[in-house]
């Protein structure tokens, strides 16, 4: 989303820096959602994700608690009918070191409260933004940027993800990017798992636009 804004409206923003998903080009002739599941299959969680309630519906069998903490220490890709979760649901979950108790208790609490709807409808909604996306193939962002990631992060290890961030693709399509910083032994949660560098890197990349 934050690169969106960049795209749509450059006056809007001095600098940014980008968590765990770099920009990526899109065309007007393929559908995300298709080739997602293309190549990763029925399974996996966007294609899962598509039919409304389904999802939610199997989410409320397991229980929210477990849906949570699941998504929270071991991000499931592939989500099997019957079999969401690699582990049994019998077994117990040690929550990683980056994540206390109190903290993983605070979001099943909020997911209780609202249900996964809301933020399932923006993988829903990927294949309509890719329409209206469409005036604005080929276009640059133009805002300077940093970039961070984990090397475990899902998003790095995609296919050709590691080639388009370190082979002038990503450079190619935000050409004021000034760095990639890509972070040992870290994952999705990267600004749970490292807060102190986080907010060391963004600090000091912001303090260039005062």
């Amino acid at each position: 989303m934050a690169w969106l804004l960049c795209l749509f409206r450059p006056d809007k923003v001095k600098a940014l820096v980008n968590l765990s998903v770099p920009f990526i080009r899109f065309d007007r002739e393929i559908n995300p959602v298709g080739v997602w599941k293309a190549v990763y299959g029925d399974d996996y969680y966007i294609s899962r994700f598509q039919e409304y309630g389904e999802i939610e519906g199997e989410f409320a069998e397991v229980g929210v608690e477990r849906v949570v903490k699941e998504y929270l220490c071991d991000f499931p890709v592939l989500l099997p009918k019957g079999k969401l979760f690699k582990r049994p649901l019998d077994e117990p979950i040690t929550l990683p070191s980056w994540l206390s108790e109190e903290e993983a208790n605070y979001y099943v609490t909020v997911f209780q409260k609202t249900g996964f709807t809301c933020p399932i409808n923006y993988y829903r909604n990927l294949g309509r933004n890719w329409e209206l996306l469409g005036p604005w193939v080929g276009g640059k962002i133009k805002t300077p940027a940093k970039f961070i990631v984990g090397d475990k992060d899902l998003a790095y290890g995609m296919p050709g993800m590691k080639e388009y961030i370190h082979n002038g693709g990503f450079k190619e399509d935000v050409p004021s990017l000034e760095q990639v910083v890509v972070m040992k032994g870290v994952s999705h949660f990267i600004n749970m798992e490292k807060p102190e560098e986080i907010s060391s890197y963004i600090y000091d990349f912001f303090c260039q636009f005062h």
